[in-house]
């Protein structure tokens, strides 16, 4: 599960996607911490030569309409594939397909390999930015201010040859899900019953490892 990712900078945000935010974000992202994503504009707003892509800053960690306090985002920054149709902190946004893009420069996991939690930053082998998929939801603070959201979706990866080497050897093996460039736009497009079939692993050749020395 990925707990700890670097953000692009938002000129690379810019580069990738054609939008860029332009709240402040974080680079270096733990759950509850505010970081860029990427969703489909509301059609209605689209005007001319506009992007349908619009780039937002939300928490990392999503929050459904009922939560009490953003701490809810410490146990909801990852949604299980396997449960997320079902789970009562995502279903209301798997059921809206309220999809998002949460772009990454990197991921970070720890390797129990050697007996001991050693910090391993993973990217892309072509130093492209990771298009993760997730879903995001709009919240409203005690306070009345409007808060947006989000999770990234995870899937086993027990037979994955690089990201199964992550985490204790008790512990299930998981992987965040990470899109091809191509398969971006329809991502935010796909309806509910489509969903699914972006759940799938990225090639492990297509990704590298570091150890982190942060």
């Amino acid at each position: 599960m990925c707990s700890h990712y670097e953000s692009p900078t938002s000129e690379r945000i810019l580069a990738g996607y054609g939008v860029a935010p332009t709240d402040q974000f974080k680079i270096d992202l733990f759950p509850c911490y505010e970081g860029p994503f990427i969703r489909l504009r509301d059609a209605e707003s689209v005007d001319g030569g506009e992007s349908e892509l619009e780039a937002l800053v939300g928490q990392f960690g999503l929050l459904p309409h009922w939560a009490k306090d953003r701490t809810l985002g410490r146990s909801t920054y990852n949604a299980r594939s396997e449960t997320v149709a079902t789970k009562n902190s995502f279903r209301s946004a798997w059921r809206k397909a309220q999809h998002c893009i949460i772009p990454a420069a990197a991921i970070y996991e720890p390797d129990w390999r050697t007996g001991k939690a050693v910090p391993t930053r993973i990217s892309r082998v072509d130093g492209g930015v990771m298009s993760i998929a997730g879903l995001w939801e709009h919240w409203r603070t005690p306070e009345g201010n409007d808060l947006f959201s989000y999770s990234m979706l995870t899937l086993n990866a027990a037979d994955h040859e690089l990201m199964r080497n992550f985490h204790k050897p008790d512990q299930e093996k998981r992987s965040v899900v990470i899109l091809p460039n191509g398969l971006i736009h329809d991502w935010l497009r796909a309806t509910p019953e489509q969903s699914m079939e972006f759940v799938r692993l990225y090639p492990a050749d297509r990704l590298q490892v570091e150890i982190s020395i942060s």
